[in-house]
């Protein structure tokens, strides 16, 4: 994209955030139905959507701002919930759906294997500022935000285990499982050290614009760091995000640089959310779907019933214990486990000699238009819901 390009899209985004606030809709929504809009009136050209783009450019700031507003003494009394859906919940997902598009899809199973694996990483998004809008708080947002972004960095653990499956041509069931460890703890490693050097830098200044650089350098740092050293650099940037937005300001960031830093980042995150959704909408237009509608119809309900498996099953793990999760939270966990930009970045990062390549990529993209338009536009309803609902006892 040239520099015009991106002053259109930052244009589009500012009048849909406008529009969608005064309808009252899910801005998200908004946004991929601009992007459809535009292409469908030949306002702007079928681009190719690069991984480069949406994985190395785009995501770090949605997964930077995410983790440097999450308290730690919150998330660390569910931690051990929050984790269980995040690794064995996504592992349960993954298999859910690659069987299923193995056995009624006729998919080759190292394709649904890869497609299962993208598909399970969710992006709350949509659901976390409607949940800002509806004033939701508490241990709700907590948890939805909270195992989302650990969802997220185990999602993209499971797909590069994928691919490794993929170029040996056999699933090894005890090196999966290690892969699984050491990526997933090696980018929580990477994104510590790279947080807590930040935070040390920080502490030798006191400018607010050093401050917000660090900030980027760590965001952007600790994932290129844990993606050259082939761990997970969505987890590195987690864990560097929550360092600095909370040993920081104990340590180094000051109380003005903590404002600002989120201040930017809520703007970062902004512009991006903005670009990917915008150009998924785009991408959407531009394809002929009519040949998949109903292998992607089929990926869409395991999808849906790989969630609510492994949402029900991993809380019910916890019904006895101080963690339990009440019925109605759980349902919202299932329902606001939207797919969106880590989904799509992955699917673009798929090998071209995969067994039915292009139609995973575009079964991915329908995938997550659904989950993005129809659940985005029914979640605020079950919010209002929940929220009548009586509180569970203590």
């Amino acid at each position: 994209m040239d520099v015009t390009q991106v002053g259109v899209l930052l244009l589009v985004a500012c009048v849909v955030a406008i529009i969608a606030r005064r309808l009252k809709l899910p801005y998200t929504v908004g946004l991929v139905l601009a992007g459809s809009g535009m292409a469908i009136l030949g306002a702007w050209p079928n681009m190719v959507i690069s991984k480069e783009l949406i994985f190395d450019t785009l995501l770090p700031p949605l997964v930077f701002e995410a983790a440097f507003a999450i308290r730690w003494p919150r998330f660390k009394r569910d931690l051990a919930l929050i984790a269980t859906i995040a690794s064995l919940g996504v592992v349960v997902a993954t298999a859910i759906v690659a069987y299923g598009m193995t056995v009624f899809a006729g998919w080759d199973w190292r394709a649904a294997l890869i497609f299962a694996a993208l598909i399970a990483a969710t992006d709350p998004v949509s659901v976390i500022a409607t949940m800002k809008e509806s004033k939701v708080g508490g241990r709700l947002k907590l948890l939805v935000e909270a195992e989302s972004l650990m969802n997220d960095g185990t999602g993209a653990a499971m797909f590069a285990i994928a691919l490794g499956t993929l170029a040996v041509g056999k699933i090894n069931p005890g090196g999966a499982a290690f892969s699984f460890i050491f990526i997933s703890f090696g980018g929580l490693i990477a994104g510590t050290a790279v947080g807590l050097l930040c935070v040390w830098l920080m502490g030798r200044v006191s400018d607010h614009l050093v401050e917000i650089a660090l900030s980027t350098v760590a965001a952007y740092g600790s994932f290129l760091l844990g993606e050259h050293f082939a761990v997970s650099g969505v987890l590195a940037t987690v864990a560097a995000g929550m360092i600095i937005g909370n040993y920081g300001p104990l340590r180094g960031l000051s109380a003005k640089g903590h404002a600002e830093v989120e201040r930017f980042w809520e703007f970062a995150a902004f512009v991006a959310n903005s670009f990917v959704f915008l150009l998924m909408g785009i991408k959407l237009a531009n394809e002929n779907y009519s040949n998949i509608w109903l292998v992607a119809a089929l990926a869409t309900v395991l999808v849906l019933f790989s969630r609510l498996v492994s949402v029900f099953g991993c809380c019910a793990l916890f019904s006895r214990s101080k963690l339990r999760v009440p019925m109605k939270h759980q349902a919202l966990l299932f329902w606001g486990g939207l797919r969106g930009a880590l989904a799509l970045s992955l699917a673009l990062a798929i090998p071209d000699t995969m067994p039915n390549y292009h139609e995973v990529i575009e079964v991915t993209f329908v995938v997550v238009a659904f989950s993005v338009i129809a659940q985005g536009l029914t979640v605020k309803p079950l919010i209002m819901r929940i929220q009548k609902m009586p509180q569970p006892e203590a």
